[in-house]
């Protein structure tokens, strides 16, 4: 159980932040953008969630957040053994492989996509994508931090399925796809 009594601790006035191994970063570093973008990745589910009624998508977002947190600790946690333990959280392959189920279940009540669609419709799927967007730069970032140093290969899959999660699922909050806003190319020249 995680107690915090006091907020700030003042150890990262100096421009770095802790791991959890106990080693220092600068709050430049390449681990540190992947996991702040995996934060805000975070931070706009939880504004979309704000938008959602209670009820299947809500609960499944629910455990997106606290996933992300198992990812962020993930991201916190350097070294080349990705093998979860008493004192490492890891992100495992199951974790995919649920968003994958959560996808396939989403996708059967939507309409098939005719076109790119553009973000919008609903405020709910507005936001939805804005999350989608925002996971998108987190997984760039991974994948940055994976170009630099060992990353865990779950968690880059886990946060590439995630967007795809978050695609469907804006869908699905545009009435299954009946007011996505396709993709008119060359609109504009019209």
């Amino acid at each position: 159980m995680v107690k915090l009594n006091k907020i700030y601790t003042r150890t990262g006035d100096d421009g770095t932040t802790g791991l959890v191994d106990g080693s220092r970063l600068p709050k430049h570093a390449a681990r540190m953008d992947a996991i702040g973008a995996v934060d805000e990745a975070n931070s706009a589910i939880g504004l979309a969630i704000a938008a959602l009624d209670a009820g299947e998508v809500h609960d499944v977002l629910t455990r997106v957040q606290n996933d992300l947190f198992d990812l962020g600790a993930d991201l916190a946690t350097p070294g080349e053994d990705f093998t979860p333990g008493e004192m490492t959280l890891r992100v495992v392959p199951d974790q995919a492989d649920w968003i994958e189920s959560r996808i396939d279940a989403a996708n059967e009540t939507i309409e098939p996509l005719t076109s790119f669609v553009l973000p919008g419709g609903s405020e709910a799927s507005a936001r939805l994508h804005v999350a989608r967007a925002t996971v998108r730069r987190a997984e760039r970032a991974v994948a940055a931090l994976g170009a630099a140093e060992p990353v865990n290969p779950a968690a880059l899959t886990y946060v590439n399925r995630l967007s795809d999660l978050l695609f469907v699922l804006a869908r699905g909050a545009n009435e299954g796809g009946k007011r996505d806003i396709l993709w008119v190319p060359g609109a504009s020249r019209g």
